[in-house]
């Protein structure tokens, strides 16, 4: 068989207890299916260069030639790498894409593509041999890595996710503080969740401050504890969470229906609280939302700070773009970054995909990111997002849903029952629709501009002073988005 992308075997893959060939055939189907799933024109683009370098234990080693190819597919299909590699039932559970040194002279021509015989281990930036140093936790070693990327630094703060900020950075200084723990941070999909709890385990771990901290996921929490009870070591799994400082849980909503795992979560809840350790859980719903989980586990995650995360404003999202934008060092027009943060508006993981995935393109081929590039390279993300809302659809669904008469929504009442419902309407249609101020507010009965101005900040008020009221207004822009 053609070793595409082996090149031969080398040292790392001779000694992981694997025989090589299976190896290098898993790879070759693992192309073969990305090749079909995503197309040769785009195969081509972004996975050609991919070459495997290693089997760690559990972790496969993939390298590529350059760093915005490296961020590219981390952030676009790393998930997708490590299910594939899942799928082959070789015992590998992570993928670690890294950037590849220059080949050497000898390497043998496959493909087009030249091929190191042999791939050492990459060299590293000090400051990412720190970070490894403070990731790894003997105490803890069979939790989650952190993402270097994920600080607080790196974290952009406006009104939709202040509060969220505010309660992780408290945590991150005093931990375990009264009313402060649990931490139950929730949101929608990509709204920075994940961001925040690195960030806190980031900061618990700076050399010095001796604290245990483990991060993971609920389903890693569960695998590990079913591994424990196949093999008998309950007591170990036991012992393990429950002599950490910091126990951190992402995703918790994976444990609904999982009854046996919820009940080990709420006693090792039980005695982290008890023993005054620190606990910080995210979920997509807030506690009492989340049907499915046991009533007493709910009203413990509820006993301590609950912070949400809104959908990001417009402001925020062009706040997001410059930070990232000015951390890749590429310019990127004013112009680029205000069109993809109107037209991206479901979550900042997909906004800094399409930002990632346009600097890749622009440093691969080296071309200037311009209006036109943007609009050929997404043009796929672009047509998922070019759905247009009218103010009319926004008045029908929010009249509906407060069920009050759309005729009301232009009419002259000030009644709180219909005031309130039309200045939902306003706000969304600011947030749905490039309409200007002056057109909305002559679609709401002729009324002024500054009328319109006034009822999107009273909305964006209220949504931060009223979690249920948020929640509402966010699930009216999802079902006319959608």
């Amino acid at each position: 068989m053609q070793q595409e992308d082996l090149g031969g075997t080398s040292p790392a893959l001779s000694g992981a207890n694997l025989d090589s060939s299976n190896v290098t055939e898993a790879w070759t189907r693992i192309r073969g299916r990305l090749r079909e799933e995503i197309g040769e024109i785009e195969y081509r683009t972004w996975m050609r260069q991919m070459t495997l370098a290693a089997i760690e234990g559990e972790e496969a080693v993939v390298q590529v030639p350059s760093r915005f190819l490296r961020d590219w597919l981390r952030s676009q299909y790393g998930d997708r790498l490590r299910a594939l590699w899942q799928a082959e039932n070789l015992g590998v559970r992570r993928v670690d894409i890294r950037v590849a040194p220059a080949p050497a002279p000898d390497g043998a021509a496959v493909d087009g593509e030249a091929m190191p015989r042999a791939v050492p281990e990459p060299a590293r930036p000090a400051e990412a041999r720190a970070a490894d140093s403070r990731s790894a936790d003997p105490r803890n070693d069979w939790a989650a890595p952190l993402d270097p990327r994920f600080t607080f630094d790196s974290f952009v703060v406006g009104k939709p996710n202040e509060f969220a900020y505010a309660c992780a950075r408290r945590v991150a200084e005093k931990p375990a503080s009264p009313g402060f723990n649990p931490l139950f941070l929730y949101g929608g999909v990509g709204l920075g969740k994940t961001h925040l709890m690195h960030s806190i385990a980031w900061a618990l771990r700076e050399p010095g401050l001796d604290r245990s901290v483990a991060y993971m996921s609920a389903e890693k929490f569960m695998y590990r504890f079913i591994a424990a009870l196949r093999s008998q070591s309950t007591m170990e799994f036991k012992e393990s969470l429950r002599s950490v400082d910091v126990l951190m849980i992402d995703d918790l909503q994976f444990l609904i229906g999982k009854d046996n795992t919820q009940e080990e979560f709420f006693h090792t809840f039980n005695a982290l609280v008890d023993a005054g350790k620190q606990i910080v859980v995210s979920a997509d719903k807030s506690p009492s939302d989340l049907s499915g989980l046991e009533d007493r586990l709910r009203t413990r995650l509820g006993c301590g700070m609950v912070a949400d995360i809104h959908a990001t404003t417009y402001e925020l999202r062009i706040s997001i773009l410059e930070a990232k934008a000015q951390a890749a060092g590429i310019p990127v027009p004013a112009r680029v970054l205000e069109y993809l943060a109107h037209k991206i508006t479901s979550n900042v993981r997909e906004l800094e995909g399409a930002l990632n995935r346009l600097i890749a393109h622009s440093g691969l081929f080296g071309r200037p990111v311009t209006l036109e590039s943007c609009q050929e390279v997404l043009h796929d993300i672009l047509r998922a997002h070019d759905r247009r809302v009218t103010i009319e659809e926004i008045q029908k669904r929010v009249a509906e849903h407060y069920n009050m008469r759309l005729a009301d929504m232009s009419s002259a009442r000030r009644a709180r029952n219909v005031a309130r419902p039309r200045q939902v309407a306003m706000y969304l249609a600011k947030q749905l629709t490039s309409r200007s101020l002056p057109e909305i507010g002559r679609k709401f009965g002729n009324r002024d501009h500054t009328t319109v101005m006034h009822a999107v900040a009273k909305v964006q008020e209220l949504m931060q002073q009223d979690a249920g009221f948020a929640e509402d207004v966010e699930l009216l822009r999802r079902m006319l988005e959608t």
